[in-house]
């Protein structure tokens, strides 16, 4: 990771940290090749031509940048959680009732190239 991915992690406020650390560990020990740098002003999460973006708001942290179909049912499951724009907004209270394994698979699923 590069600097500015570590300022943006230093920078989130403690209510948000642990859902951050929780998804990013889950990407990493999913991925670990994948390259990680800040774009768009959040961290991105490179495997291939596969990109995904977790970013935090004032409520929560967002999922963006999966491609249409390869989220492994995750937004089928908890529609409640996408917005218009298709990204994943996570409360911590949200977040909470989701397991490990369901992030995972939308993790390989979202950063699995082909």
């Amino acid at each position: 990771m590069d600097e500015a991915v570590h300022g943006y992690i230093d920078a989130i406020p403690s209510e948000h940290r642990p859902l951050f650390d929780r998804l990013h560990q889950l990407i990493l020990a999913a991925h670990p090749g994948a390259a990680v740098a800040l774009s768009y002003q959040m961290p991105a999460y490179k495997v291939g031509s596969c990109r995904l973006y977790i970013g935090v708001w004032k409520h929560g942290v967002s999922i963006y940048g999966w491609k249409q179909g390869r989220d492994a049912g995750f937004t089928t499951r908890h529609p409640e959680l996408r917005t218009s724009t298709g990204t994943i907004r996570l409360r911590p209270e949200d977040a909470a009732g989701i397991s490990d394994e369901e992030f995972r698979d939308l993790v390989r699923s979202a950063l699995t190239p082909g």
